[in-house]
């Protein structure tokens, strides 16, 4: 049987603005071993996948500091303080494609992003019937295209690995699952 460790002590060692890396040092319970543990602790993430009333995707495309590379992704972002994520998954979509919808969405899946090291969950939404209303409306350091996919060209870039953010694809794993297409 696998046993929850002990929280001994813990320490904030940095902001990041998106995340604060703390210092957790834990002990075994059984083995009575203690180690020192980096986790990143970050408000919960929410993704949404929206559908036209064209049963298309909205897809979008954005530059990644990270990886350096554009990725093809579905808005999504953080989930403000004392924020509902249904709502942070509305908010996102408006923001980031000028969408939305009469419905509200619908919740396909919780995840944990990296256990190994994050705190934090990820909501995966999806929304039907969005229709553009509004013009975009960008966080300072984004620069996002709208790209309306076919559900089955979605698919088709799944398996050639154009989407390749693991994010993403757990919630759109989590929508084929739900949503029959």
């Amino acid at each position: 049987m696998i046993i929850k460790w002990e929280t001994v002590a813990s320490k904030e060692i940095a902001d990041f603005k998106i995340f604060q890396a703390e210092q957790i040092r834990r002990r075994h319970p059984i083995k009575n071993k203690e180690a020192d543990f980096i986790v990143l602790n970050s408000h919960n993430w929410v993704n949404i996948v929206p559908i036209t009333t064209n049963n298309e995707i909205l897809l979008i495309e954005q530059y990644r500091q990270g990886s350096d590379s554009i990725t093809l992704e579905i808005p999504g972002g953080l989930i403000e303080n004392d924020e509902e994520p249904i709502n942070a998954a509305i908010r996102e979509c408006m923001e980031e494609t000028g969408y939305e919808s009469n419905e509200l969405p619908i919740l396909t899946g919780v995840s944990l992003p990296n256990p190994a090291f994050l705190n934090n969950q990820c909501f995966s939404y999806a929304l039907f019937n969005v229709e553009n209303r509004y013009s975009q409306h960008f966080d300072d350091d984004e620069d996002i295209r709208v790209i309306p996919t076919p559900i089955p060209e979605v698919k088709r870039l799944i398996k050639e690995e154009k989407i390749n953010h693991s994010i993403i694809l757990t919630a759109l794993f989590y929508f084929f699952l739900k949503f029959e297409y």
